[in-house]
């Protein structure tokens, strides 16, 4: 029995100090590599509310599902795919005329019953930005009473992805270099890669994903553009830890 547990002490003894030797790792060199790759968006992504109200539900029912009809019909007509387009939401209630005022002011009107508001909402996704204005003004005309939600977007994201990523670990090696030089030494093959929060990015104003939310009431063919989709920046960051070599 004595000799089962000294056999066996003796085994476990062997074995951490064979794992604390191949524990032991070679003399690195840790450096962070960062990059960025700015890329005009080429679509936009945005939804499109339309409102009625009236008294008979299916009145105001029939105005809103017209108007919407519309809308893919505009559409349709700037080639839009119907892929492209999705009625994502609908909504009937009752709307009075003290809903959108404070409290203090309502206590001071008669509550008054003035229809039922029915709501669509068209979720669009335009791969062509260039039309973005024009169609707008179409919409606009058609009875589309809220534009939110405008995202722009890069269609070749994970190829820009990739490209930020290759950046960054090109700049990382470059660095490692740098300074292994300094010393007297070289880099050997990578001993160990992370990437460091995973792939961001952000617009010219850091406003993520280039989104803008705005209610619109109005709006004229004539006005100049209000909408500047700048640029997205793709950024990676690794952290990659060198074999030094003497």
């Amino acid at each position: 029995m004595e000799k089962s547990i000294l056999l066996l002490a003796t085994l476990l003894m062997f074995s951490f100090a064979t794992f604390a030797q191949s524990a032991i790792e070679p003399p690195l060199i840790t450096v962070n590599g960062q990059a960025e790759v700015r890329v005009p968006p080429d679509e936009v992504v945005f939804t499109l509310g339309v409102e009625t109200i009236d008294k008979d539900i299916l009145a105001a029912r029939t105005r809103t599902d017209d108007r919407v009809k519309e809308v893919l019909a505009i559409a349709k007509r700037n080639g839009i795919k119907t892929e492209d387009v999705q009625t994502s939401y609908i909504s009937i209630q009752p709307k009075y005329n003290t809903d959108d005022l404070e409290y203090e002011q309502r206590r001071a009107l008669k509550r008054e019953f003035l229809g039922y508001q029915v709501s669509k909402t068209i979720a669009v996704i335009l791969r062509d930005i260039t039309r973005f204005d024009s169609l707008l003004s179409d919409v606009l005309k058609a009875g589309v009473t809220r534009l939110s939600n405008v995202e722009f977007r890069d269609s070749q994201l994970r190829r820009h992805r990739d490209q930020a990523r290759a950046m960054a670990m090109k700049a990382a090696q470059e660095k490692a270099n740098l300074m292994a030089r300094e010393i007297g030494q070289s880099i050997g093959p990578a001993y160990s890669i992370t990437e460091i929060g995973g792939i961001s990015y952000r617009d010219n104003n850091n406003i993520s994903q280039n989104r803008i939310d705005n209610f619109i009431g109005s709006a004229s063919s004539e006005s100049e553009s209000a909408i500047a989709p700048g640029s997205i920046a793709v950024t990676a960051q690794v952290t990659v830890r060198f074999k030094l070599m003497q």
